[in-house]
């Protein structure tokens, strides 16, 4: 339980990290990067393999470059339902998301180890 509460946290921190990093991408408070990491995390965990499973023929087809695709369209699909954390389009969701589980790699490996 508490690991689950720390990759939480390490989200949360890297979700401001990108914010920070990259121009497009903002969030206003801790407290809305702690909701939009859970709103993350539940997406990638539920939504995700549905679609993945269901766009897997041209993921193949883009020999797996469609994931990139499918991770920033899930990442600003996030940023318009939340407030406090917001996404300016298409372009820096794809490169938002890259950079965000670059950081949350690093940190996570840094923390849990």
């Amino acid at each position: 339980m508490i690991k689950l509460l720390v990759v939480w946290l390490i989200n949360a921190v890297a979700l401001i990290a990108v914010a920070y990093l990259m121009p497009g991408i903002a969030v206003s408070s801790f407290g809305a990067a702690l909701v939009a990491a859970l709103v993350l995390g539940l997406v990638n965990a539920v939504v995700r393999p549905v679609l993945v499973l269901l766009t897997l023929p041209v993921t193949i087809l883009t020999l797996g470059l469609f994931i990139f695709v499918l991770n920033g369209l899930l990442f600003w699909m996030v940023g318009s339902w939340l407030q406090g954390f917001e996404v300016a389009g298409f372009w820096p969701a794809v490169f938002g998301a890259i950079v965000f589980s670059i950081i949350s790699w690093a940190l996570s490996a840094l923390v849990l180890r």
